[in-house]
């Protein structure tokens, strides 16, 4: 008996080194149980194979029997999750969109303004907002997005937590150096607001995945540090129609837009029809910027987009914010979409 058992633990273990899955383990000491009860019915009796491994079936059968019982309870709790899931999956907006009393609580703020309310706050729990980096920028606007309640929140970034991000990224942590950007990020919304949804990205945007990963969203945030990253988050938002709302950073100014063609604004490359030379827009790691900057920008790029979500007041839709923290000044200016814009001037024209 005790060589069975062995066996068994054997092949348990096997299993779990070689990634099969709970089920198929439980398959295997099955069948060994099985060919064990087997031997029993079919050798005489004093065969030493019977009397290595009990002498007896009945003991066998109990345990064959337990095992089939096993099999068969982990089999029904699968297909129960599966329909649950599917059930979820096929639920109405307005049912997914019901708030628990937790959440009322939580955004009370919200929902005594008259420009949310309870629809706004509605609209945002039903929305799906990307946001292209979790540095400088994406780390406030991701903080104050889950917190707002945002329902599914994506963030994609192919970089790792470093000791220079934390004088200015606040939603890592010393502990989270090494680790991927996109997965601290989640841990710290998910620890804000338990009731959002994270979709963490750990890759580069590339024109390969571009459309089809901002298919899956209802707005984009741009929060990278790189021309040729926000050429392309442009391109793909435009193709779909999605606005972007974009932000930038340079020492101790700021600067944020909401890129919108199809509801009557201008396009990114409208404003910005080619990168600079080399050097004439150094990023933050050579030029340097103050660390409360990029919060104050990104969660300027946070209250776009609830607005945006929500129809309240008038966002940043042919106009740009300047903010100068050195001086502590802001202005906007106005911003015209370019007749020749290789990338909007004609999906307007046939719009």
């Amino acid at each position: 008996m005790v060589l069975v058992l062995a066996l068994a633990g054997g092949l348990w273990g096997l299993g779990y080194l070689a990634g099969a899955s709970r089920t198929a383990r439980w398959v295997s000491v099955f069948v060994l149980l099985l060919g064990v009860v087997l031997s029993h019915l079919v050798l005489p009796d004093g065969h030493p194979l019977r009397a290595a491994t009990g002498k007896s079936a009945a003991l066998w059968l109990i345990l064959a029997g337990f095992a089939s019982l096993g099999i068969g309870y982990g089999a029904i709790l699968k297909a129960l999750r599966r329909r649950a899931d599917m059930s979820t999956a096929s639920q109405p907006e307005a049912s997914r969109g019901q708030f628990s009393q937790t959440e009322l609580e939580r955004y009370a703020r919200h929902i005594v303004l008259r420009e949310l309310g309870g629809p706004g706050q509605k609209r945002m729990k039903l929305a799906r907002v990307l946001v292209i980096g979790a540095g400088g920028l994406g780390a406030p606007a991701l903080q104050y997005l889950a917190a707002a309640g945002v329902g599914t929140i994506g963030v994609i970034d192919d970089d790792v937590v470093e000791n220079a991000n934390l004088q200015r990224q606040v939603i890592h942590r010393d502990s989270d150096i090494g680790l991927p950007k996109v997965f601290s990020a989640q841990y710290a919304m998910e620890a804000q607001n338990p009731n959002v949804i994270v979709r963490p990205y750990h890759r580069r945007l590339t024109d390969e995945i571009a459309t089809e990963l901002f298919a899956d969203f209802d707005l984009i945030l741009d929060g990278t540090d790189n021309f040729e990253t926000r050429y392309l988050a442009n391109q793909t938002a435009v193709a779909l129609n999605k606005p972007l709302i974009s932000g930038a950073l340079s020492q101790w100014e700021g600067q944020l837009s909401v890129f919108d063609p199809a509801n009557g604004g201008p396009c990114y490359q409208c404003i910005f029809p080619e990168a600079p030379a080399p050097g004439l827009a150094p990023s933050c790691a050579e030029a340097g910027v103050i660390g409360p900057l990029p919060g104050v920008v990104g969660a300027m790029m946070a209250v776009e987009a609830i607005k945006v979500i929500t129809g309240a007041g008038q966002v940043l839709r042919g106009e740009m914010l300047i903010y100068d923290a050195l001086y502590g000044e802001s202005r906007k200016i106005t911003l015209s979409a370019r007749p020749d814009c290789p990338v909007c001037a004609r999906r307007v024209e046939q719009g």
